[in-house]
């Protein structure tokens, strides 16, 4: 995935965010879901920190060889945006540049707070709602997206599985 057409990668986005909806997640979950994504990115030797909260909790982190401080920063910045939207962080910022704005200084919130760039995704239960996040921050943003997506993906499916 490259954020080279921001209205391709928009609809790309959209349709992940409709397609990731879990049956369940809770703070187990949040745990298996992250050692996994961990040892994938040890694996292949990323260089990522990893969070997943549930509500305000932060209900695990992790930080590989060759990530940063900088990486926390980032990471932290990208979840509010995914729990102020209810949406990617990647979703956000390309809707915003889609209409030809800027995320930093048109939705008027403090860019040292808030950073609508790719990694981090809501964790949605069907029939609930966003009630987390999951994300990543260490690779480009389009990359860190993907990685996230492509987790949660198997993640949901291995859990549907089990409830049905």
């Amino acid at each position: 995935m490259t954020d080279t057409d921001p209205h391709a990668l928009l609809a790309q986005v959209e349709s992940e965010e409709a397609e990731l909806i879990l049956p369940r997640f809770d703070v187990t979950d949040a745990w298996a879901l992250g050692c996994r994504m961990r040892e994938a990115a040890v694996a292949t030797g990323l260089p990522i920190v990893i969070g997943i909260t549930l509500g305000e909790a932060r209900v695990f982190h992790t930080a590989l060889p060759g990530s940063s401080a900088d990486n926390d920063g980032w990471l932290d910045r990208k979840t509010r945006v995914a729990r102020r939207y209810g949406r990617s962080s990647f979703g956000v910022g390309l809707s915003f540049r889609a209409t030809g704005k800027d995320f930093d200084t048109s939705a008027r919130l403090d860019p040292t707070l808030f950073a609508a760039h790719g990694g981090v995704f809501p964790i949605t239960i069907e029939g609930v709602g966003v009630v987390g996040t999951v994300g990543v921050s260490g690779l480009p943003q389009a990359e860190d997206h993907a990685f996230v997506v492509e987790h949660l993906r198997a993640w949901r499916e291995a859990t549907t599985r089990d409830v049905s």
